[in-house]
């Protein structure tokens, strides 16, 4: 039987939620402070096509994140799409199966062959072992996925990458303001996508980012996300509309300025659930160990059937029962998505952290909004649901 931080586990389930309790809760800023920001935006007339609210917010995520480039876009999808194109990857792009569709879905529409590389246990991000096993001829990158903010080991693969010739960019959706020693994970690779999707720690609604480096793929990345145009008179190249509008930026703006109220908020609901949560036989919480400082997107937990008491799923199905909506992030793994699942790299046999994973992990409910009161409920709901809620 689990056991709670008090030693035992409630006798009797704890009473539903009169009102749900999902998974996450956007930040948003007040009505008056984002009306203030529309005003400028109304009086110019100018909604979209890096507007001046688009340029202030590219400058100030550059200085907040410590990167000397920033380019915005309508959401990170196109992002990552914009950067396989721009770096001019072509053949197979080596990634993992535990990450959300869009990673492996820009792969394919870029016409790229995603090869799927397991997970390490700890960290749950690709493995570096086994990744410099499955680099091959055809293989011209690696697109790496800082999952739940713990970083992929930037310092083994950029050793990879500078060996044989790669392209490295990493999907830091979960990972805004992820920090190793101080560094920012956002200077890490040829590029970094960022996500700005009303989910994520810091959202404009819609939108995202790439971060780089390099000066040169400055010009490169604004013609690929404005239909290849460099002036009226000129279309260089092709290109999309992956623009951010104003109305977006001004929301990025509203909330980059709440955004250190947020993080405390979600540092305390964060040790609310360690103190409630961390003495459980057979559950075992995802947070990065020092020198890491993480972006505190998610609250994601991994449950041992046999040591825990009850399944992952059973654990879902008797939160949902008591109107907390948790997520089984990632399942299914991408390399069982139908259109994936005949490439030789998305054999199971080959993936077998990564299945085991998929059917441990569960994110609880994870916002600044989360009061100490219905975060102790849910850690006593786990409790029991492992315990007497199993029997």
């Amino acid at each position: 039987m689990s056991r709670s931080s008090s030693g035992r586990a409630p006798a009797v389930a704890p009473l539903p939620f009169s009102q749900p309790i999902y998974v996450t809760r956007p930040l948003l800023p007040s009505l008056e402070d984002f009306g203030t920001r529309l005003a400028p935006i109304w009086g110019a007339a100018w909604l979209t096509n890096f507007g001046q609210q688009h340029r202030t917010l590219e400058q100030r995520l550059a200085r907040h994140l410590d990167v000397p480039h920033v380019a915005l876009y309508a959401n990170g999808t196109m992002a990552l799409i914009s950067a396989l194109r721009v770096l001019g990857l072509r053949g197979s792009v080596i990634t993992t199966p535990f990450t959300f569709p869009a990673t492996v879905h820009a792969l394919s529409m870029c016409g790229l062959e995603p090869v799927f590389c397991d997970i390490d246990p700890v960290t749950l991000t690709i493995d570096p072992a086994q990744l410099q096993q499955l680099v091959g001829p055809q293989t011209t990158g690696v697109l790496g996925v800082h999952v739940f903010g713990q970083p992929c080991d930037v310092d083994a693969i950029g050793r990879l990458a500078a060996a044989r010739d790669l392209k490295v960019i990493y999907d830091a959706a979960h990972a805004f303001d992820t920090r190793i020693d101080g560094r920012s994970l956002a200077t890490s690779g040829d590029c970094t996508m960022l996500s700005f999707h009303a989910t994520k720690l810091f959202n404009t609604a819609e939108g995202g980012a790439l971060t780089f480096t390099d000066p040169a793929l400055e010009r490169e990345l604004y013609l690929d996300r404005n239909f290849g145009i460099l002036s009226e008179d000129e279309v260089v190249t092709s290109g999309v509309n992956g623009k951010l509008s104003e109305l977006h930026a001004a929301l990025g703006l509203a909330n980059l300025d709440a955004l250190d109220d947020e993080r405390r908020a979600r540092e305390r609901v964060r040790e609310r659930y360690l103190h409630g949560l961390s003495d459980l036989d057979g559950l075992r919480i995802v947070v990065p160990g020092k020198p890491v400082t993480d972006s505190l997107q998610y609250m994601p937990v991994l449950i041992d059937a046999e040591a825990f008491g009850a399944t992952r799923d059973a654990v879902y199905d008797g939160l949902r029962a008591m109107n907390v909506f948790a997520r089984k992030y990632f399942r299914p793994l991408c390399s069982d998505y139908p259109h994936y699942r005949h490439l030789p790299s998305a054999d199971a046999q080959a993936l077998p952290v990564a299945h085991m994973i998929a059917e441990q992990i569960l994110c609880l409910p994870f916002h600044g909004g989360l009061t100490d009161g219905e975060v102790d409920t849910i850690c006593q709901m786990v409790c029991w649901l492992g315990g007497a809620g199993a029997a």
